[in-house]
């Protein structure tokens, strides 16, 4: 067995990993940390975890990590580089969950996030943790950046296009979340009573998940001299659970015809076991609970643009169900290891 530990366990995200955990063949969860929970035990905290699985109820929460081989890091970016550096050298393999190593350039980090790296170094070579598009530098890895959830979202609803070099540099991607993508620290705008019968879009002036979009469509349609010119608006939808994303570009070529379009998608994601092209748009209900990206590519014959809607649980494929799937690839397991069960529906 593989010890792991989740760094920050009290989170969304942490209690996901929680329940994937718990049918893990191969991962046991040996300690887990929480500063808001220290010295409580798990199954006190989400009494839900009183069931018997792997997952250890009585566990006590701690301060900091005891020696594992994995660690799942779930805090905050700036706090999380700090933790990943001390783990990295006590000789544990990390996926961290923040946006810390996502991006590859410092300054580009810095402009975004408002706080300096403590490890610069390390951000050129950490593969960004999209397995559909980095799967063999993870492998080979010791640290692996967790993608975002609406990144995850639109650059696998993007990245077969500008692969194949089909559609122009300037893209409008319109993306809807649950409430959960903000995370379980008390805020105003996702009290029940601001979000319940209420839409709204928000980051009018930039969300931080637009750069590492921009930067991995970049190098895939290998644009880096011209930029992409890239818009991106995420709004906030009275559920729990669920990101949609419909994307927008024009083609280079008005001969491309839907059908046409869906067979490059369809050869593109031939091979892989969470991304899912299908002849409908999508529901977020199709993904939710599950590790599945659906996408849905369309030619609009009046306007000859590419439209692509993709969905996905921003808590599993957005999340813990793609950072179990990193780790899996850690570790040499099979890719669909305990990420196999179904979606819940209704």
């Amino acid at each position: 067995m593989i010890t792991v530990a989740i760094v920050n366990v009290t989170s969304y995200t942490a209690l996901e990993l929680l329940r994937l955990l718990a049918l893990h063949p191969d991962f046991v969860v040996t300690s887990v940390t929480g500063r808001s929970a220290v010295g409580r035990r798990l199954g006190d905290v989400f009494p839900q975890l009183y069931v018997q699985t792997a997952i250890d109820s009585s566990l006590v929460i701690t301060e900091e990590a005891a020696p594992t081989a994995l660690a799942f890091v779930c805090l905050p970016h700036a706090a999380a580089a700090v933790t990943v550096l001390q783990l990295l050298k006590n000789g544990t393999k990390v996926v961290d969950l923040s946006a810390d190593f996502r991006l590859r350039d410092a300054s580009t980090y810095e402009a975004w996030y408002k706080h300096s790296h403590p490890a610069p170094e390390l951000l050129a070579t950490t593969p960004y943790g999209l397995c559909e598009r980095n799967r063999e530098q993870i492998q080979y890895a010791s640290l692996v950046a967790n993608p975002g959830c609406y990144a995850t979202a639109s650059i696998l609803a993007l990245l077969p296009a500008f692969a194949a070099g089909v559609v122009h540099e300037s893209v409008i991607i319109d993306a809807k979340s649950g409430a959960s993508g903000a995370g379980r620290s008390p805020s105003l705008t996702t009290l029940y009573d601001e979000v319940n019968e209420n839409i709204n879009a928000y980051s009018l002036d930039g969300h931080r998940h637009l750069p590492e979009i921009t930067q991995e469509v970049e190098a895939v349609a290998g644009t880096q001299a011209r930029q992409l010119r890239l818009t991106f608006i995420p709004h906030l939808v009275p559920m729990t659970r669920g990101i949609l994303a419909t994307c927008y570009t024009d083609l280079k070529d008005k001969t491309w015809t839907t059908k046409r379009v869906q067979e490059l998608y369809q050869t593109y994601y031939a091979s892989e076991p969470f991304v899912h092209v299908v002849d409908q748009s999508p529901h977020t209900k199709w993904s939710y609970g599950s590790n599945t990206c659906f996408i849905h590519p369309f030619v609009d014959t009046r306007t000859q643009r590419l439209v692509v809607v993709s969905c996905l649980d921003n808590l599993v494929k957005g999340a813990a169900g793609q950072a179990v799937q990193n780790a899996n690839m850690l570790f040499r397991l099979p890719e669909t290891t305990g990420l196999t069960g179904l979606a819940v529906y209704p």
